[in-house]
């Protein structure tokens, strides 16, 4: 049976007394538990004989008694680090009523048989322990064994009762220590890390480029949680796959590198991101990825890989990866941090991305400048559309019909009737008067370099190709496209040209990023499509596609009545560039000129009216007509129409009558008819005197 006794006060001898003291400087000498142990195990057998010693002390934590074993000749056999149950062990015992437990027959002893089971049986007679407990606290309790029973007498118990007394200090200040070292310890390692937010925050703060902030941050990352493997990878959206913007792998062997495209999906950056939480995986998980990308991970030697979505605004940007060559390297503390990390690179690039996104925004607003200040220098804008003839009345109709909507047009008409003009009023009376009008010749331009003006290329896309090229249908973006002469686009690129026309959607010369836009098509053409439809040179569908709303400019022969109002129109601009006054026209030159065929249309006017200004030295417009003849005697003369005709014999009296109309020398006389019915003629007809 245990014998439960009270402090003990026995004397000990002067031995004893001078062991105690031995072990008092022990203690004092020893701050490591440890060597603590071996020192009192070396020391205390010749004093009291024992061949086991060892303490239990509680851990509050998780309310359980842990075994220490001290080392002496017998004792390699018992098991050090053994938990028991405060209520299942003899130390638990002596910890919970804070007196000695003496067992001289271990075998007579019924209790605790958990905790004495393993003393029995390595032959353990007998048995006493003594709580060790300070001023402060309560520790545990410190056992003595002996292989003999009834081997501890009163003199002996009384200076192990002192020795555990001393040794409740010296562990309590062995506990001190370690606890304080760990504090110390966990606050260095704190300041690490908040050193290392405060690192990648002024990173953020000193750099436009998220490149530059993870370079910042990479080694500051890598002291504090350490690993062999750092990455960014964003996320693009257009295709579904991340690439390798950033990357640090300093021990690797070349298999990965940054610009690498990889899918979403079978990769553990690709779990992260659809789950917008963190993911941590080992070797064993990692193997059953199927992406080319993880086998160049496993290929490289990574063991263990923690991947921690960048959020930022509601959206997901990519992922912040960390990887090591050691297998389960990081832990969720290691994870809470990288968290951390990722929400201020999240920063960095999202910056980045708004910041590229500006300057090519502003980039593009350049090129944008830049055509519509050459544009502003251009001949025509839409009030320059003279006439006011039935033929051209009804065309402008159409216009102010069609004009408000977003539907394709396409203008037909001779060469040089003015279909630019007409397409420029289509674009000024729409929603998209605000934006940008694009226009482009595609016969002038040779058919290789067709596609590159149209859609635009990347920098090395082919040879010659030294920078990115903005396409004329990004430049048009939100605004209006005019493509003139669409029957000389080649076939191949036609087909192209219908994708976007349906899906408002292209690809760059040597780029897989698809781009969006929503543009407005006006085409022009002087050729009969449908002919060429019929000759097969021509795609069906993209016919159709641009014959939604056609409409036919009329040839200049066809609305003469507009004639002199063009003359007039006409003289007096070039007049203004040249710095020349240009008065009358005379009345013979305006007939030939309403009589002339205009093959060349509008067009053909202007350029002859600009050469009558540069060869006219007064007030008057000096037009060379025998041009005209020469030209107007290879083609037979069309048919005038009855107005015209009546306009000219009327043109023909006044001039003469020198333009006097009553009296009897008056063109009224001349013609047959009343004064009054003369002048409302002329009114009707818009025939007045020009000076």
């Amino acid at each position: 049976m245990a014998e439960k006794r009270g402090p003990l006060t026995a004397e000990p001898g002067a031995d004893r007394y001078g062991a105690l003291l031995a072990v008092t400087e022990a203690i004092a000498a020893q701050r490591d538990l440890a060597a603590l142990c071996r020192d009192l195990a070396r020391r205390l057998p010749s004093v009291v004989r024992f061949e086991f010693i060892g303490f239990l002390l509680h851990d509050p934590s998780r309310d359980v008694m842990r075994v220490h074993v001290l080392e002496t000749s017998e004792s390699r056999t018992l098991p050090s680090g053994m938990e028991l149950p405060v209520a299942e062990s003899a130390g638990g015992w002596v910890w919970t009523h804070q007196q000695p437990l003496i067992v001289p027959c271990l075998e007579a002893e019924t209790r605790f048989p958990k905790g004495l089971a393993t003393l029995k049986d390595i032959g353990v007679a007998s048995l006493c322990m003594f709580p060790l407990t300070t001023a402060v606290r309560r520790l545990g309790a410190m056992g003595f064994g002996s292989l003999n029973p009834c081997a501890f007498g009163e003199e002996e118990l009384a200076f192990l009762e002192q020795v555990a007394k001393q040794m409740a200090v010296a562990i309590d200040n062995v506990l001190n220590d370690e606890a304080a070292q760990a504090a110390q310890q966990h606050l260095a390692r704190e300041r690490d890390r908040l050193r290392l937010l405060l690192d990648v925050n002024n990173a953020v703060v000193s750099h436009l480029d998220f490149r530059d902030v993870f370079a910042a941050t990479a080694a500051s990352l890598r002291r504090v949680l350490p690993n062999d493997y750092t990455s960014l990878a964003l996320h693009e959206p257009e295709g579904d796959r991340f690439r390798l913007y950033a990357l640090d792998f300093p021990i690797g062997k070349g298999l990965l590198h940054e610009g690498m495209v990889n899918p979403v999906e079978g990769t553990p950056a690709g779990v992260a991101l659809r789950s917008e939480k963190p993911q941590r995986f080992g070797e064993s998980e990692l193997r059953m990825f199927t992406a080319e990308f993880v086998k160049l991970l496993l290929a490289e030697g990574i063991k263990s890989i923690c991947c921690v979505p960048l959020r930022s605004h509601n959206r997901t940007l990519g992922t912040l990866n960390i990887a090591s060559l050691r297998p389960d390297a990081f832990d969720q503390e290691d994870v809470d941090l990288l968290t951390q990390v990722a929400s201020q690179i999240a920063i960095a690039v999202e910056n980045a991305l708004a910041y590229r996104e500006i300057a090519e925004l502003k980039d593009k607003l350049s090129k944008e400048k830049l055509y519509l200040e050459g544009e502003i220098q251009n001949e025509y804008n839409f009030e320059e559309i003279v006439g006011d003839g039935p033929a051209l009345r009804r065309v402008l109709q159409e216009v102010e019909i069609v004009a408000p909507t977003d539907s394709t047009v396409l203008i037909l008409g001779e060469t040089g009737t003015g279909k630019e003009l007409l397409a420029r009023a289509l674009h000024n009376r729409s929603g998209r008067r605000g934006r940008t009008f694009v226009k482009m010749n595609c016969a002038a331009i040779p058919s290789g370099l067709l596609e590159s003006e149209l859609f635009g290329h990347e920098k090395g896309a082919f040879t010659g190709a030294i920078a990115t090229k903005i396409g004329r249908f990004e430049l048009a973006d939100g605004g209006t496209l005019f493509l003139d002469e669409v029957g000389d686009i080649p076939l191949e690129l036609q087909s192209k040209l219908l994708r976007v026309l349906q899906e408002q959607e292209f690809e760059r010369l040597g780029s897989t990023k698809t781009m969006r836009v929503n543009v407005r098509l006006i085409a022009a053409t002087n050729r009969d499509l449908a002919r060429m439809v019929a000759e097969k040179s021509f795609r069906s569908d993209l016919y159709y596609r641009f014959n939604v709303f056609p409409l036919t400019v009329p040839p200049l022969r066809e609305r003469r009545e507009d004639i002199p109002s063009l003359v007039r129109h006409f003289a007096q601009k070039f007049a203004r560039r040249m710095n020349k006054r240009i008065e009358t026209i005379p009345g013979g030159v305006m007939i030939a000129l309403s009589r002339y065929h205009w093959p060349g249309n509008v067009r053909e006017l202007e350029n002859l009216i600009e050469r009558a200004v540069i060869l006219s030295r007064g007030a008057d417009l000096r037009v060379p007509l025998p041009e005209l003849k020469a030209a107007a005697g290879d083609e037979p003369q069309p048919v005038a129409t009855l107005e015209a005709a009546e306009r000219e014999h009327i043109l023909k009296a006044l001039q003469a009558a020198k333009w006097i109309i009553g009296g009897p020398n008056g063109a009224a006389a001349k013609l047959g008819m009343k004064r009054t019915t003369l002048q409302s003629r002329m009114n009707k007809l818009r025939i007045a005197r020009h000076r």
